[in-house]
Order: C-alpha cells, then structure tokens, then sequence
C-alpha cells in the first residue's frame, strides 16, 4: 500500500489495551480515567482478522502496544498466533517492563514466554534511574521490577532489546549520561523521545520542551562529537548516532524538531477499541470495529484499510497549534 505521498505502508500498530499498571503524566490523565467496557474494545479474532487482511495488502511489521498490553488476559497466546500470520516478518511489543519478570506457567518469566511466543523486538520505557523521580514520573515503585524485567529479557533470546526514553527538561538533563551507561553495559539500544503535544499541550511549554538537538550537544560535550549513522535504520522514524570510542549507538525519535521527521513514515494504528489511525499527530481515525460487527466481509475490509491509507496525512500536526483530543492511553503507545 502506497498513500497519495509516496509513503509505503507496511507497519501496523496495534493496541490490545488502553489499561495499564502506571500513571505516566505524558501518557494518562491526572483526573480520572474512564476505562472502555469490556464489550468495547476489539476480541483477539476481530485484531487477527484484521492482520491478515492487512498482512494480504503488504504489512509485513506488527507491534502489539497498550496502555500495557501484558495487563490484556491471554496475551501470550494471542501473541503467538499473531507471529504465525503469513506474511508477517517482524513482530515486537512495546511494555514499560514492570511485569516482565512475572513467571508464567509453562514459562521462567514473561519476557521468555513472549520470546517463545515469537516476538523479535522489545520496546521497554525507561525515563530514570532514580527510584524517587521514577514514583514522581509514573505514579509506582517500580524501577527494580523494570530493570529485573529488562535483565531477563536480555536472557530471553530476543533480537533485540531497546529503551525509550521520553525527554522532559527539568528532569531529564541529570538522567542522560546513566541511562547511556546503564544501556551501555547492557548492549541495550537507547533512544531519546522528544515530548510531543498528544494528551497535553503543556509539554511544550518552554519550561518542560527539551529538545534532542541540546542532548546530542550535551553528548557529545562529554564523549566527543556524535558520528551520525544515516545507514542505520530500524522500523520507527529515529535517527541514529554512533558515540566515538565506544560501539554504542544511540537514537533520537525527534517529531518537534526534526523537518523531515514524516518522510519516511509507513505506519498506521489500531486503537484497542478499533480505530484505525494514519497518523499519531492528526485526530483523523475510522471506526474499523464497527464496519466489522456489522457484518464486513474480508474485501469491504481491505478497501477500508486502502481507504485510510489515501487519507493519510503529509505530515502530523504537532506544528499547528494541535490541541489534544484522545489521551495516548486511549490511542495506544
């Protein structure tokens, strides 16, 4: 699939969830949060329907994304049947790590049972080392389950283990150089997340906005100028720097600064309640679950899927004056 600006769509998002067992301010709501009915968010059928008819028309990458998706009741099952769709080739999951390290029957921990189950990638949140700062960010206690979870994934054989660290000035300036070394000595792939406009415009206030230009000069203050790495590209829109004397690379994941951020962009988004999104920075999302339950054969489907595809955006909205809608709980990370 091609939309009308030459992006080649081959990756879908998908969120099984909008529940999740953290309060991260950038990512949930400080009041309440109306959890979606049980009935109102997609079956594990309805998702892995959906993934064929998507894989027939070229989407070869799936990532499986919450709220926490481990939260979702018989994940690993459903996980594994979505690894065995033809045509699928890359299979990752996105989870802030907390239960990673949970056993499973059948299994030593949960990061084994999902490599088993065929995910190559994981995708773990990590903003801090510091205990205190992590309560203050995510609302939990839970930096040594998140670093135990991480630890066990790097024994689980997966293909890669990568941290994502959303950037916050005031907060994030302290964090840098330990989290480059604790990824370091891991052989974890970290990247920096610029803060972007999705459930709050404060993030973009002055006094919270830190730009990855400022951490690549800090970075490269301390180690010596960073060796960009165009060559080296993974799924997502991060741009890749190699730090000169030691074989690390670090990645930058810049929606607010970079010009050229949306160029290469080939994804689309699944909500958990069945909304197909073709951007993240655009409100623009079609109800897919309902053409479903009301009887969709797999054709009215697929040209729904080309449908939005043709209306994907150029490029997200985070530029204009973008005022929130939905919460990223509610989109999916």
């Amino acid at each position: 699939m091609e939309d009308s600006f030459g992006h080649h769509i081959s990756y879908l998002r998908i969120s099984v969830t909008d529940r999740c067992n953290e309060r991260c301010a950038y990512c949930m709501p400080n009041e309440f949060q109306e959890w979606l009915p049980r009935d109102g968010i997609m079956t594990y059928e309805e998702i892995l329907r959906v993934v064929r008819i998507a894989a027939d028309l070229g989407v070869t990458k799936i990532r499986v994304t919450g709220g926490e998706p481990l939260t979702r009741r018989d994940v690993i099952p459903f996980i594994k049947r979505l690894s065995k769709i033809e045509g699928i080739q890359d299979l990752g999951i996105s989870t802030n790590g907390t239960l990673l390290s949970n056993r499973l029957e059948g299994y030593d921990t949960a990061a084994q049972a999902l490599s088993k189950a065929g995910v190559r990638t994981i995708n773990v949140s990590l903003d801090t080392l510091d205990e205190s700062t992590y309560v203050a960010i995510t609302g939990r206690p839970y930096l040594n389950r998140v670093i135990e979870g991480i630890d066990h994934s790097l024994d689980a054989g997966f293909e890669r283990v990568k941290i994502n660290s959303v950037l916050m000035r005031g907060r994030s300036e302290d964090e840098i150089l330990e989290l480059v070394d604790f990824s370091h000595k891991r052989n974890l792939l970290l990247r920096f997340i610029e803060m972007m406009p999705v459930s709050s415009n404060d993030v973009l206030k002055d006094s919270n906005f830190l730009p990855c230009g400022e951490v690549i000069k800090s970075l490269s203050d301390t180690f010596g100028r960073l060796q960009s790495r165009s060559d080296y590209k993974t799924n997502g829109p991060a741009s890749y720097y190699m730090i000169p004397g030691r074989d690390q690379l670090i990645g930058f994941i810049g929606a607010m600064t970079n010009f050229h951020f949306c160029e290469s962009c080939n994804k689309l988004r699944l909500t958990c309640d069945g909304k197909l999104r073709p951007c993240l920075g655009s409100h623009l999302e079609f109800d897919l679950l309902s053409e479903i339950r009301c009887g969709a054969s797999d054709e009215r489907i697929a040209n729904f899927i080309r449908g939005v595809v043709a209306k994907k955006p150029k490029e997200h909205d985070f530029l204009s004056n973008y005022q929130p809608g939905r919460k990223m709980i509610a989109i999916g990370g």
